[in-house]
């Protein structure tokens, strides 16, 4: 049974052919004049007319003088129909292959075809080509769609090849790019502003996690890698924009879960001169503006749930919730009752637990069970430090978080912007920290600097790709085009290549 081995060896010769004769099996141009899926989605205007297409060669047939092509590129497949009376001869000085040449093309390669558009007998949609063109040479075979390429590891590994054999997994990124594209029109149509904020900081904050360290050489000092957008589009908001926004990746060095990877794209909003109210309004109408053209629906199965987008979102009140679960009351509770109540529901406790860390794992537990769309709102405000307190409670902040299919898949909050109340706060999570809370918020003195200088009233909300996750109904790995993984290689990969160190695994 022929070896990765062989057919590399096999295409080498082939490449070694080409180079012998004259051709240049990688040239940087191509003449391409219409996409594949194009020519059959307007064959009836095209019929007749001579176009240039170019893909990947997905299949090779030869029956005595004629000859079949499949190439595919994004937008689909086409056949190139190749008759030895039509096919202009070997330009090796333009590229151009001809008809004898075939043997020393493979799937896998690129090519380019010219000729007319038109159908087989078999009224098969083909260009009858007049010119083929040689545009790189593939040095291994792609797997077939037949024999599958269903590996988790090998697949995360080499994406590039999952998604030319599992066309689902490329459509799903197209998918991921529609719904960033949707996120950022929804906002710029509503008066937002792109910034790209730091993703290096002297001190970072405005979530609970634990950041990545780097070094900066130019001047010598370690930085965090940051893990929210929060508080550099803050200090814009006290810069004088009044409506800020910013999409790109954050950094958590956490472990990695279903619905959780260390590094993921995120998106934060800020909007001056509004409140909570305003903001759970508004991202009601993103949600269902930016779904609507992502999936071309808002009613979704996603796992167990059935999910509405397009009903009424209910409120839950934070601790009538936990009390209704647990007869538990969140403000008078001490550190042992919440630890009962964690140790009873099979909920894991921890030795350096503390009230709000407890509590939110309460919370978690029911939430995992809800399927929404629900707003839980009137957080305590020991859970939710950042936040504006609630006027008619202060033990509350004015903070909305959407429940959906289980996942809490947003944050929002009115902004706390009272200099003096912000640095009691960040006291506080300063001292968790120090009794060993690597996920609390750290001290940003600069921040406080900023409140005050003065920043007016406003509203802000961020979410991360795994709204996206939860709607497309994968994990976060199979999320992303490209995961981190282990670093690896495989024996077959380290015999192709045995004059390159590749070091102790």
């Amino acid at each position: 049974m022929a070896t990765l081995q062989d057919f590399r060896d096999e295409r080498l010769r082939k490449l070694d052919d080409l180079k012998q004769a004259g051709f240049n099996p990688y040239p940087a141009e191509s003449h391409r004049t219409h996409m594949a899926g194009d020519v059959a989605t307007r064959y009836d205007e095209l019929k007749g007319q001579t176009a240039t297409v170019a893909g990947r060669v997905t299949a090779i047939r030869k029956f005595g003088k004629l000859a079949f092509i499949v190439i595919r590129d994004q937008s689909g497949e086409i056949q190139l129909y190749l008759n030895e009376a039509d096919v202009a001869p070997r330009d090796a000085a333009l590229n151009q292959l001809g008809i004898a040449d075939l043997p020393l093309l493979d799937t896998g390669d690129f090519v380019e075809g010219t000729g007319v558009v038109d159908t087989s007998k078999t009224g098969q949609i083909s260009i009858f080509v007049t010119g083929l063109r040689l545009l790189s040479k593939a040095l291994r075979p792609m797997p077939s769609a037949q024999d599958g390429f269903t590996n988790k590891e090998e697949r995360m590994r080499r994406r590039y090849v999952d998604m030319n054999v599992n066309l689902d997994v490329r459509e799903r990124f197209v998918r991921r790019s529609t719904f960033w594209q949707a996120t950022r029109d929804f906002l710029n149509q509503h008066g937002f502003i792109e910034v790209n904020v730091p993703v290096l900081e002297h001190t970072t904050g405005g979530a609970d996690a634990n950041p990545f360290v780097t070094h900066m050489d130019a001047l010598d000092q370690d930085f965090y890698l940051r893990i929210s957008h929060e508080l550099p589009l803050k200090r814009l908001i006290g810069a004088g924009f009044e409506k800020v926004y910013d999409i790109g990746p954050r950094f958590r060095n956490e472990n990695y879960s279903d619905e959780h990877l260390p590094e993921h794209i995120a998106m934060e909003w800020y909007w001056a001169y509004a409140n909570w109210q305003d903001g759970m309004k508004f991202m009601e109408e993103m949600y269902k503006d930016v779904l609507q053209k992502t999936f071309g629906t808002l009613q979704f199965k996603l796992g167990n749930f059935e999910v509405n987008m397009d009903g009424q979102w209910e409120v839950w009140d934070y601790a009538t919730v936990i009390k209704d679960r647990y007869g538990i009351d969140v403000f008078e509770s001490s550190l042992d009752d919440v630890k009962k109540a964690l140790a009873d529901n099979k909920l894991e406790v921890e030795q350096t637990e503390n009230r709000a860390r407890g509590i939110d794992k309460l919370w978690k537990n029911i939430r995992k069970d809800v399927a929404g769309p629900v707003w839980l709102v009137n957080t305590p405000t020991f859970i939710s430090p950042l936040a504006k307190t609630n006027p008619d409670n202060p033990e509350t902040v004015q903070r909305f978080q959407p429940v959906i299919a289980g996942s809490e898949l947003g944050n929002g909050f009115s902004e706390l912007n009272d200099p003096l109340d912000q640095l009691a706060r960040f006291k506080e999570q300063q001292a968790m920290r120090e009794a060993g809370d690597d996920e609390a918020m750290m001290l940003d003195i600069d921040y406080v600097e900023m409140l005050e200088y003065g920043m007016p009233p406003a509203c802000g909300w961020g979410l991360s790709e795994r709204v996206f996750w939860i709607f497309e109904g994968v994990t976060a790995r199979e999320g992303v085009p490209f995961p981190q993984l282990r670093s690896e290689y495989d024996e077959v990969t380290k015999s192709i290549y045995p004059d390159i160190a590749f070091g102790e695994e």
